[in-house]
């Protein structure tokens, strides 16, 4: 039997105020597990998306259900990871992790043994002392995901992560994530304008239109895993690259 959808969206529409529609009649379903990447010109509503789900903003019209419940019920089953780290300057990356921690009132014993966890799978043992200003660029991504982990999410949303980051770094942290999502199972949406870190990454891609945003889309990955360096250099791969950037090219002619 399929699993039932963690996450269901059903005719969402969102605008602001009085004005015009930023996202119009959305409907989707998403699995336990499923890794969900966005991609689609500017405007399109790929980041007002991930607020909804989010529970941040609330919807026009339609619904949102997240485990049966409206978001805003499980804020605590999610992270959210930003395209900058936002790190605090003055906090060492052991106590930048126990941030979110802390604000939920859990203990110092158990932060110490969640934060330990966390820098292992993004592999900052030895950073742990370190202060954000003496990280580079990549190592403060994967701060800005162990923290994310540290509240053991069920969903994880991702905007653009990555997206400052040069290619040969952005290729390793995508290639850790996978790693650390086989392990670990939550529901991701990512946000991305690269067309091949969205299929390296995803189960489904969804292409979205602007003006106002919506579906207009969808297109599964059926690449097997582990995905490694190795995947880039698969026929599979690249034909899929070709269709995904065809299919963005029709809504967006600037796209790559």
């Amino acid at each position: 039997m399929p699993a039932s959808p963690y996450i269901e969206f059903r005719d969402v529409t969102k605008r602001f105020g009085d004005g015009p529609l930023v996202l119009d009649r959305v409907s989707f379903s998403a699995a336990p597990g499923e890794f969900i990447t966005l991609i689609g010109p500017s405007g399109c509503g790929k980041s007002t998306l991930l607020r909804l789900l989010a529970g941040l903003s609330p919807v026009t019209s339609g619904t949102i259900a997240a485990g049966g419940r409206d978001p805003a019920a499980v804020a605590t089953d999610l992270a959210f990871v930003f395209q900058e780290p936002t790190l605090l300057p003055w906090l060492s990356v052991a106590h930048n992790i126990e941030v979110p921690l802390q604000l939920r009132g859990v203990d110092a014993a158990t932060r110490a043994a969640s934060r330990q966890r966390v820098l292992e799978l993004v592999r900052l043992q030895e950073k742990a002392g370190a202060f954000p200003r003496q990280l580079s660029g990549g190592q403060k991504m994967r701060v800005s995901i162990a923290r994310a982990l540290a509240l053991a999410p069920r969903m994880m949303l991702l905007d653009e992560p990555f997206g400052a980051l040069d290619e040969m770094t952005r290729e390793h942290l995508n290639e850790e994530l996978l790693a650390i999502h086989a392990q670990q199972q939550w529901t991701a949406f990512f946000v991305t304008h690269s067309v091949a870190e969205a299929v390296f990454l995803s189960n489904r891609i969804f292409i979205l239109a602007a003006n106002p945003g919506r579906i207009h889309a969808e297109v599964t990955v059926p690449l097997p895993g582990p995905r490694t360096a190795d995947t880039r250099l698969a026929r599979d791969y690249h034909e899929l690259v070709a269709h995904v950037s065809r299919l963005l090219r029709s809504v967006d002619p600037e796209a790559a």
